[in-house]
């Protein structure tokens, strides 16, 4: 059995893909939904308080799907990565895996490429259920817009599990990797407070969904994008350095 074989079994036959693009498709009902009826919503929780919101665009329910997802589907999308690539979890089929693969590239790769592959397909599927909700409850979406937001998010999502990458093979334990991937998930956005760095940040791709919908340009996303890839390849080359140097 080939190791993408073997990988594509451990995501399918364990559930786990289908809980991940659960997970997103969830989100992209519920987004548009909240962002269409959240005056009734908090009506009836005001205590009879009349509250009054601006007519929902097609903006709103894309951008409710995405800062979903960018919070707890990214949450679910580490876990699941990190039950993958932190390589030596189990010691046992470490060893297995290590004595019959020539080199720490070929073990790595598989497992990298299927579950960044099933968290992009996450995504776009989400982001499909949430653009036809929003087509159907407020308005529809722009087209070209929809594809680039999917671009752009499919790319930050692909960095993410290659930070979940570098963390995995360098630590031991699912836990630990999973905690020191969220918190380079994490400082990476408060770094966007400083003006002149956030436009090369990876977060700032997820914030294009609010500004494309309302006519802004794809442009404007180009150094973040071009930074993302660079990064994503850094992370990769030194996950596989780490794992080529260390010993069982």
């Amino acid at each position: 059995m080939s190791l993408w074989r073997l990988e594509w079994l451990r995501l399918t036959r364990s559930s786990t893909g289908v809980a991940l693009v659960g997970v997103f498709a969830f989100f992209g009902i519920i987004g548009p939904l909240s962002a269409a009826y959240i005056g009734e919503i908090l009506e009836q929780f005001g205590g009879g308080v009349e509250i009054t919101f601006p007519e929902p665009t097609a903006a709103d329910g894309i951008t409710q799907y995405v800062g979903n997802v960018q919070q707890i589907g990214l949450l679910v999308l580490v876990m699941i990565a990190a039950g993958a690539l932190t390589m030596e979890s189990r010691y046992e089929m470490a060893v297995f895996l290590r004595t019959r693969v020539r080199g720490a590239r070929q073990l790595l790769t598989p497992r990298f490429v299927v579950v960044a592959g099933a968290g992009v397909v996450a995504y776009a599927v989400g982001l499909l259920v949430a653009w036809y909700e929003t087509a159907v409850l407020i308005e529809p979406p722009d087209a070209w817009a929809m594809a680039a937001i999917f671009a752009l998010g499919a790319t930050y999502f692909v960095f993410a599990v290659a930070v979940v990458a570098f963390a995995g093979t360098h630590l031991k334990k699912v836990l630990p990797s999973v905690m020191l991937s969220l918190g380079i998930l994490l400082i990476v956005p408060i770094l966007g407070l400083f003006p002149p760095v956030a436009e090369w940040l990876p977060s700032h791709l997820l914030s294009a969904s609010n500004d494309l919908l309302r006519g802004g340009a794809v442009a404007d996303y180009g150094r973040s994008l071009v930074a993302t890839v660079g990064m994503t390849f850094v992370f990769l080359a030194a996950s596989v350095r780490s794992l080529g140097r260390r010993e069982l």
